[in-house]
């Protein structure tokens, strides 16, 4: 199978938001081939890998979270490492180390789990909380240094993280500071029963994931990238953005607002977000699709909403009917 239109291209051509178009569908139905009646799940995961962003999946067992990571891996011809999360695990296990090469009389560096395009953290919160924090520089700066040595990560770079909820025996909260670096969360939720007796006949009998094949590459990829990167907002957009996210910082509801680095993360999202809809410039409606996937994980509630029984979609979700919205004109 050909891997991408696009593979023939010489390093540097620019694409277009018609090809985001194009090279995401294929991706998009590669991925459907595995992940059954979860369309809103595949495409807020393909807005994560545009945007260089990173990905929490949290939900319950047996719902396709782990799944999902895989195909994406999957999906591209790219190189894909999976993380198994374990309360024994090392932070050097993800970061690498460096050994004693007797031969050559001298250290040898040992890349870890982290050295990879896809990384799929599975169970990301049944690690301890300093293994967990293995993640953050490479998360943040695309880089791991170890024994006073820095290493830079190859892009495209995703960690796709999956978590049980913190209620489950033998699991940890994220701390705050690693929640930020996810990009956006998603719950998986349970299937439909039509996709559910689809998944009967579909993975019954055999792995799906084994035929998957690559649809696209990962130069293919940086090269979508950088195309969602000069997708257009408007500056009354980018109002509306802050807007949004300053709410966060002053709702009673919350003892935690989104840091300034959520305002940059979602300013990225709705670009990659425009661009799956064929659009080379962003409206206030990308904002508001993406508002509570991408800020919902990164706020705490206050204790009197949590006696109240709100969530932090429900606050979140008030915050973006509470502003007003700028003008359709003024995106463009």
């Amino acid at each position: 199978m050909s891997l991408s239109v696009d593979s023939d291209r010489q390093t540097g051509t620019d694409y277009s938001v018609a090809d985001v178009v194009a090279v995401m569908s294929r991706v998009r139905q590669a991925i459907e081939q595995v992940i059954e009646g979860k369309r809103e799940a595949v495409d807020l995961a393909m807005v994560v890998l545009l945007a260089e962003g990173h990905l929490l999946v949290e939900d319950v067992p047996g719902v396709g979270k782990t799944m999902l990571a895989k195909a994406i891996g999957r999906s591209i011809d790219c190189s894909v490492r999976r993380v198994q999360f374990t309360p024994d695990l090392l932070p050097s296990d993800i970061t690498g180390v460096s050994i004693w090469n007797s031969e050559t009389r001298d250290f040898e560096f040992k890349p870890g789990g982290i050295f990879a395009n896809i990384v799929v953290g599975d169970e990301i919160n049944r690690a301890s909380p300093k293994t967990q924090s293995a993640l953050l520089e490479s998360m943040e700066e695309r880089q791991v240094s170890v024994d006073g040595t820095t290493y830079l990560l190859d892009a495209p770079f995703m960690v796709v993280a999956t978590q049980n909820p913190i209620e489950m025996e033998g699991t940890y909260p994220l701390p705050e500071a690693q929640r930020d670096r996810f990009l956006a969360r998603l719950e998986m939720g349970y299937p439909t029963p039509s996709a559910e007796l689809d998944m009967l006949d579909s993975h019954g009998s055999s792995d799906p994931l084994s035929r998957l094949t690559p649809v696209t590459d990962a130069a293919t990829i940086r090269g979508l990238i950088r195309a969602v990167a000069g997708v257009f907002v408007a500056p009354a957009v980018k109002h509306y953005l802050v807007s949004i996210v300053g709410a966060t910082r002053t709702s009673r509801d919350l003892r935690l607002g989104a840091s300034p680095r959520a305002s940059l993360q979602l300013l990225r999202a709705v670009r990659a977000y425009a661009a799956l809809q064929g659009r080379d410039y962003v409206t206030p409606d990308d904002v508001q699709a993406l508002a509570v996937p991408v800020l919902a994980h990164r706020v705490l509630l206050s204790s009197e909403a949590q006696l109240s029984r709100r969530s932090a979609e429900d606050v979140i979700t008030r915050a973006v009917a509470e502003i007003r919205v700028p003008d359709r004109a003024q995106a463009r």
